[in-house]
């Protein structure tokens, strides 16, 4: 009898990861059979859909409120298929405030439960790893300094390594791929990357595109490639069609992340996954970030980390610089930006230290140690 295991994801890292998850189970075992909550990576691995997670991906406390009903009829849906077919294991990825909704539910019908992609609860709102310490069997941990911290809290951990480290690939080099867009190779690329989900656009992109025309205006020749997540409206994207119209060379690219990073010489990204997979790159950044003004006052009070940017996190220090909130302006980025094509000490010395990030975060096979412990 083959083994069923039900996987929750609900943003599009979360969907790359149980994507690469799921092909490893496939390999290990190819009797296993995956259903569950997530997008066209979950899917394509193998899995059965029972709900797709795009259009529910926010960030912020007021923001979250209108995406309320569907996340309460998407829980029903997946509890519903649950009851009717018991999984042996359930696979929540990240996603807190949805997950943790599941996992009662999970452990009364006998599922062993796996939570892969920690929360960030070591940052804030640290008393939900009571709610893990009762329910969860494992967590797969993907950043060496989560491991301690749920030890300390007697809840099981396994620190697997960081999924990018095999997924972060470009597909080719900077001298093949620049010309593919219509960019010339001769000339320095900033790329910007200005979130996956709707209101993180609306908040970081129009001035990323204030900040191009005087970066264009201090480096003569300069290009701009935005890349641009999945599933997102053409009206988000408006700023860059502005750029366009001005005259600056600029290109929109997507299901090409890993190809505009390597090609990149200096990267302006939103904070979260993509600071890691610029990272794994080696490209100097600039990391931004901004929330409503109530979303960040009332998540202020709960923070417990001095820096915001994985990438700092992992380094133990400030390695990169970020922009987050009112700091983030157009003449922040720009200023920012110009300093790190112009120095090209600090350059290197970023490049040095993100390869000490990239050390740090375990070896290949990640998302193969991953599936093994799930089987297991």
């Amino acid at each position: 009898m083959s083994r069923r295991v039900l996987v929750s994801c609900g943003e599009a890292s979360g969907d790359l990861y149980a994507g690469a998850l799921v092909r490893a189970m496939r390999t290990l075992d190819p009797s296993v059979t995956v259903s569950g909550f997530g997008g066209a990576q979950l899917e394509a691995a193998g899995a059965t859909l029972v709900g797709d997670y795009r259009g529910m991906s926010v960030t912020g406390l007021v923001e979250a409120l209108a995406v309320l009903p569907r996340s309460y009829a998407m829980l029903r849906r997946l509890r519903g298929a649950a009851a009717a077919e018991p999984p042996d294991v359930f696979v929540a990825i990240d996603f807190p405030d949805f997950n943790f909704q599941l996992l009662p539910a999970m452990r009364r019908l006998g599922a062993r439960i796996v939570y892969y992609v920690s929360p960030q609860i070591w940052a804030w709102r640290a008393s939900r790893v009571q709610t893990l310490h009762k329910f969860v069997d494992r967590m797969l941990v993907i950043f060496p300094f989560e491991q301690p911290f749920y030890e300390e809290a007697g809840v099981p951990v396994e620190f697997v390594g960081h999924p990018l480290i095999d997924l972060a690939v470009a597909k080719a080099p900077r001298e093949v791929w620049l010309p593919s867009v219509g960019l010339d190779t001769a000339r320095p690329v900033v790329g910007l990357l200005p979130g996956s989900r709707p209101n993180e656009l609306s908040h970081i992109l129009p001035v990323l595109a204030a900040a191009a025309r005087p970066i264009a205006d201090a480096i003569p020749g300069v290009q701009f490639v935005v890349a641009r997540a999945p599933a997102l409206a053409d009206a988000l994207f408006e700023p860059v069609a502005a750029l366009k119209s001005a005259g600056l060379p600029c290109v929109i690219v997507e299901h090409a992340t890993d190809e505009a990073l390597a090609a990149a010489d200096v990267v302006v990204t939103a904070s979260g996954t993509a600071t890691i997979q610029t990272a794994l790159h080696g490209t100097p950044m600039v990391i931004v970030y901004r929330l409503s003004p109530f979303t960040y006052a009332m998540a202020r009070r709960f923070v417990r980390v001095g820096t915001y940017g994985m990438v700092n996190l992992v380094a133990g220090r400030s390695v990169v610089p970020e922009l987050i909130q009112d700091a983030l302006t157009p003449e922040a980025v720009a200023r920012e930006v110009v300093s790190l094509l112009r120095d090209r000490s600090r350059r290197d010395t970023m490049r040095r230290d993100l390869a000490d990030v990239r050390a740090r975060l375990g070896g290949p096979g990640a998302s193969v140690r991953a599936a093994k412990a799930v089987l297991d």
